[in-house]
């Protein structure tokens, strides 16, 4: 996946008067670094369903897995506009980020492949997958579908000093 560079903008309404915009490959370090991550998606009748899960930043986009039945999958089925969150969890210090896009499945067997040591490597052998017919096969037979969300637009929400950073895309 090529990648691009977003148009980055500061919002001064929300924040110290000295701050500046935060750079996209701090974000992309942010994220890539992050280990727990909240997923948003929308129930079939419009409530929103929130829920922690494991990200692998990787090739320009943030990657998900989840099983074929759990609710996430199920509404994902009906619209796969979703939001990924991360941060500090801290009222001083660090930086919230926010990522929104489309998810979109991942089947190909080398990219399945190439995220699946991705993952491994991230979040150590607990988390090894082998790859076959088009999702990540776990232990016990347990099977998980994975999904690609390359941001459309992304937040940077900066606490030292306070700041509101948008990348468009």
């Amino acid at each position: 996946m090529p990648v691009k560079e977003p148009r980055t903008e500061l919002d001064a309404r929300y924040g110290d008067p000295a701050a500046t915009a935060t750079d996209w490959s701090e974000a992309v370090a942010r994220l890539t670094e992050a280990e727990v991550f909240w997923l948003t998606t929308v129930r079939p009748e419009g409530r929103p369903h929130v829920t922690p899960l494991l990200a692998v930043w990787w090739d320009g986009a943030l990657h998900f897995c989840t099983g074929a039945a759990e609710r996430k999958t199920l509404n994902l089925a009906q619209n796969q506009e979703v939001v990924l969150t991360t941060g500090a969890n801290a009222l001083r210090g660090g930086c919230d980020l926010v990522v929104e896009g489309t998810a979109v499945r991942v089947t190909d067997e080398a990219r399945l492949t190439a995220l699946a040591t991705e993952w491994e490597a991230k979040y150590g052998p607990d988390w090894h997958f082998d790859v076959r017919d088009g999702s990540f096969a776990g232990e016990h037979g347990n099977v998980a579908l994975v999904f690609q969300v390359a941001p459309r637009t992304a937040f940077g929400f900066g606490k030292a000093p306070y700041s509101q950073t948008r990348w468009q895309f």
